[in-house]
């Protein structure tokens, strides 16, 4: 199972917590969808990043896709020849949620050869072509893409040697190497690339995420100010991968997704954001999905 596929499959679970309020989610993301198909960014553009998020989460509540309009705004990017690995594996992710027969295979093909471009030396991705090594977070993205688009990348090893080269003193996961200390995101991806290349996990990573949890919510970094969504989902999702039992935090967890919730149907990101979006709901939702199990 692709890593979106098992992201939405736990997502789905929302609504049980959620009840009454799921109908207000989805309108929520509904009037986030602009007339050209693309989906609203903080400054109201359609904006492929937040697009990829919009329909998850549409999916995720069982609404029907805008299909007719989001193929139509996904064609208007051609191949990715102008967008970068991040914006690339947002147009991967998008098209998988569409109809098989809507992307061409000449198209899946130069997408593809278009994020391999984004390979670094040492057998990970990155999104600057100059960059040495390659990051967790970029090669989340390339191995999302690949499979979003049917197929795995080539040589998985060298992600795999790429991704020890990651590990921090602390014994987590950052984006560049040598890093004393790792990030939460960083590590939860790694964690996700880790069971995708059936690498061994050490047990000490979920002592590391569980270590970040405080104030009802995950942080980014040990000297992170404050515990963010982001950060609490996929720190969630990547103790799930790693079988680890979240119940001694479950009620915390909750009361800290339930204050970053708006009346008008969304997620925000922080006690500090003031703009809700598609992104942030959406992380809202894989929160909720991992706190209903």
């Amino acid at each position: 199972m692709s890593v979106r596929r098992e992201t939405l499959q736990i997502a789905r679970l929302a609504p049980k917590l959620l009840g009454d309020s799921a109908d207000l989610v989805a309108q929520f993301i509904r009037g986030q969808l602009n007339a050209d198909g693309g989906f609203r960014n903080r400054a109201g553009d359609s904006d492929l990043y937040y697009t990829v998020f919009g329909l998850q989460a549409l999916l995720v509540l069982r609404v029907d896709l805008p299909v007719e309009s989001a193929t139509s705004y996904l064609r208007g990017f051609g191949a990715g020849q102008d967008l970068d690995l991040v914006h690339l594996s947002c147009l991967a992710g998008c098209w998988a949620m569409m109809p098989a027969s809507a992307l061409a295979a000449a198209t899946r093909d130069a997408i593809l050869a278009r994020v391999e471009s984004y390979r670094t030396d040492d057998g990970g991705y990155h999104v600057s072509r100059d960059a040495a090594h390659g990051s967790a977070y970029h090669a989340f993205l390339a191995m999302g893409a690949y499979q979003d688009l049917g197929t795995m990348p080539p040589a998985p090893d060298r992600i795999a040697a790429s991704l020890a080269a990651l590990q921090s003193a602390d014994g987590a996961f950052a984006n560049d190497p040598g890093r004393p200390h790792g990030s939460t995101p960083a590590t939860a991806a790694a964690v996700t690339l880790i069971r995708h290349l059936d690498m061994p996990a050490s047990p000490a990573l979920a002592d590391w995420l569980l270590a970040r949890f405080h104030e009802g919510g995950f942080f980014a970094s040990p000297d992170a100010p404050v515990p963010d969504l982001l950060s609490t989902a996929t720190a969630l999702h990547a103790l799930s991968s790693l079988q680890s039992p979240i119940e001694g935090i479950r009620e915390r967890c909750l009361d800290f997704v339930d204050s970053l919730w708006t009346s008008q149907g969304a997620f925000y990101g922080t006690w500090a954001d003031d703009v809700p979006d598609c992104e942030y709901t959406f992380y809202g939702l894989l929160a909720l999905g991992h706190l209903a199990v």
